[in-house]
């Protein structure tokens, strides 16, 4: 009886983490309330509040999601972290950071209304706005932590070039999710593993 009621715990959960993101896809973080998310999700504002203590603990949840979609792993020192963009930048592969980025990129479909989700509530909201930009960190922690284990560039420039790569990486993906492809797609992408590799590669 314990197991079933922990299982619909769970379910409930979930059905008010995705009953979230499509209110937040459909009319934006800041127009849903609560009272909407639980009346979606055929439940009540006191069910709400058994899972989650507001709309920013309930964004902290799709975030953590966004995570899990990204293979992301809990890292002590880090947050979280990506054992693949790590061994990528540490190799210093051309091919390596290529094949790296399109991953990321053929992700981009199922991540997109997370992603755009936790931007809005970030401009609106100062405690995930903390939250997003400790996310962007921790991407770029990944590319440092690469360059300082294959021992690659000065150690002072190598946080910099973290800076850089995500940032050409940030653009292109949210280009991409607010446009589409209103460039060649297969060009933009190789034209940044060419500049991750002047940044990032011998």
């Amino acid at each position: 009886m314990a197991n079933l009621r922990a299982a619909q715990k769970e379910m409930t959960r979930g059905l008010l983490l995705s009953t979230a993101l499509e209110l937040f896809e459909a009319q934006g973080y800041a127009a849903t309330k609560i009272d909407d998310i639980a009346r979606a999700a055929g439940t009540t504002r006191v069910t709400f509040y058994a899972h989650f203590s507001g709309r920013s603990d309930l964004m902290r949840a799709l975030i953590a999601r966004l995570n899990e979609l990204l293979e992301r792993s809990d890292d002590a020192g880090h947050h979280s972290t990506s054992d693949a963009l790590v061994a990528a930048v540490r190799e210093g592969e051309r091919a390596g950071l290529d094949a790296w980025l399109r991953a990321q990129s053929a992700r981009w479909p199922e991540i997109r209304p997370y992603v755009l989700s936790a931007f809005e509530a970030a401009a609106v909201d100062p405690e995930l706005r903390g939250l997003v930009y400790q996310w962007f960190e921790e991407v770029i922690d990944d590319i440092e932590r690469g360059l300082t284990e294959a021992g690659r560039f000065a150690p002072d420039s190598r946080r910099a070039r973290g800076v850089l790569a995500m940032a050409q990486l940030d653009h292109l993906a949210q280009r991409w999710m607010r446009h589409g492809w209103d460039i060649d797609g297969d060009q933009a992408l190789a034209l940044l593993a060419d500049s991750w590799a002047h940044l990032l590669a011998d």
